[in-house]
């Protein structure tokens, strides 16, 4: 089942059937004005995720990505809906430009000095609406909701040789308790030892991008413990368009491993701020049923085109 629905979400969210959704996987306005986008005027209303929390099956997870910034009011928001607050996971990437001010142009003495960082990283909320029964066991019985898919997350192990520390490399031990902590880390990753499991690393709540795993390489042992995904490349973001113009878009692998990690086999996905559609390819390449909402006609217009290029053998979408 695959709908795209034109609409303001808060009203389209009104016409869905109570624990009709499986998960909620969004990315929502930020509320720091992007761009200067009139759409990224706020984060999204308590109300709205009242409506999120309605339709959602009791036990199923909300994955909403955030500002660095303005994560607190997201937070806060989906709390006050009723959702309990499960983790926190953090994308962390390398490119990205600051929106500073350079006070030294006008105050010379100042010099050097201007009004913010370089973005590195975006905060994901993991939420998850509470449970109808009396036990998780009983919950996911009932409702197929409730629990995180860890196996089909799992980080595989690049090989023995990758994933142990590498103790030929020269280090300054400056304490026994050093020599320790050596030891508890080989120990760990020794595949005879009872923790280490062939299936791969157990899920992290931190995502890297491909450009800060290489740069995190340069200083420890291995980043293959985590997950990691480059930005879209400009043929992602444009396959089936002339152009993308929207400004925030989400790669699909990562959109692939988030949607997976919460959604139950077979369920339907929500996108309540679909944009251009990435979680919606996501969905659908990934057997589950999906359903979208976007408000304004270009962008609408633009994720009919990418879902239908990026996905294979599905019919048309219902609009």
């Amino acid at each position: 089942m695959k709908q795209l629905i034109l609409s303001e979400c808060l009203e389209a969210l009104k016409q869905m059937e109570d624990n009709s959704i499986d998960s909620i996987t969004t990315d929502p306005p930020y509320g720091i004005s992007f761009q200067s986008e009139k759409w990224d005027y706020d984060v999204p209303s308590t109300e709205i995720w009242k409506e999120c929390l309605r339709v959602l099956k009791p036990g199923g997870h909300l994955l909403s990505f955030a500002s660095s910034r303005t994560y607190h009011r997201m937070a806060v928001n989906i709390e006050d809906a009723g959702f309990e607050i499960r983790d926190q996971l953090m994308w962390i990437y390398g490119s990205g430009f600051p929106k500073s001010h350079n006070i030294g142009k006008k105050v010379v003495e100042y010099n050097g000095w201007g009004t913010a960082l370089k973005p590195a990283h975006e905060p994901i909320v993991l939420a998850r609406k509470p449970l109808s029964e009396k036990t998780i066991v009983d919950n996911v019985l009932k409702w197929g909701t409730g629990g995180i898919n860890v196996d089909e997350s799992r980080i595989p192990y690049q090989s023995e040789e990758m994933d142990k520390i590498d103790f030929d490399r020269p280090r300054v031990r400056k304490s026994v308790n050093e020599d320790w902590i050596l030891k508890q880390a080989h120990d760990y990753t020794d595949p005879s030892h009872k923790e280490y499991n062939q299936e791969g690393r157990f899920p992290a709540n931190v995502l890297l991008s491909e450009e800060a795993a290489e740069n995190l390489d340069q200083h420890t042992d291995n980043t293959s413990r985590y997950f990691y995904v480059a930005k879209p490349s400009k043929k992602e973001k444009t396959k089936g368009l002339d152009k993308n113009t929207h400004p925030t878009i989400k790669p699909i692998k990562l959109m692939d491993y988030l949607v997976n990690m919460i959604t139950p086999k077979g369920g339907i996905v929500l996108d309540p701020f679909m944009g251009t559609g990435t979680t919606g390819i996501s969905a659908l390449n990934n057997g589950f049923s999906f359903v979208g909402v976007e408000m304004s006609e270009e962008y609408m217009d633009i994720a009919v085109k990418r879902i239908e290029a990026h996905t294979e053998n599905q019919t048309k979408l219902d609009i």
